[in-house]
């Protein structure tokens, strides 16, 4: 299974890129991680549904067709990292590739989260979106090592 990150936003800090490359390396090769990084909309004097249609068309260009569709929205359900581990485990069975879907500073388009075939939410707090890309690929290692029975998560 690939699990694909698709971010909205292609700046990041380098601690930010380094601590996703460490994430990213530490998967196997049956369970790889990747990263796509879509444009983000230039903030002009266009109106919000517009930037937000924009930035879907990119979203929708990056995820592959038959991949499943994951959208982090702040209103999505909230997880704890047992219950990610069984969705992964779930994933795994059904899906080639899993995307998981990061949007811009706006947010998701409300079109493409309701189309999405579930919502997750990371936390209750606002979270600067380069740390939302490092915490998921923590989580998605986290819970992969929860699945394997490996030691790196401790209950």
């Amino acid at each position: 299974m690939k699990l694909l990150v698709v971010a909205v936003g292609q700046r990041v800090p380098d601690w930010a890129q380094a601590a996703w490359d460490d994430y990213a390396k530490r998967f196997p090769p049956e369970s790889r991680l990747e990263l796509k990084a879509v444009k983000t909309e230039p903030r002009g004097s266009k109106t919000l549904p517009t930037l937000l249609a924009a930035e879907r068309e990119r979203i929708a260009a990056a995820v592959p067709k038959g991949a499943r569709i994951v959208a982090l929205d702040e209103r999505g359900t909230p997880l704890t990292t047992v219950a990610l581990a069984a969705k992964l485990q779930a994933w795994q069975l059904e899906n080639d590739v899993v995307a998981l879907v990061i949007g811009g500073p706006d947010g998701l388009d409300p079109a493409f989260k309701q189309a999405a075939h579930e919502r997750i939410r990371l936390s209750d707090l606002t979270l600067p979106h380069a740390m939302v890309r490092v915490l998921l690929a923590e989580q998605l290692y986290r819970a992969w090592s929860i699945d394997a029975n490996h030691p790196y998560h401790r209950e």
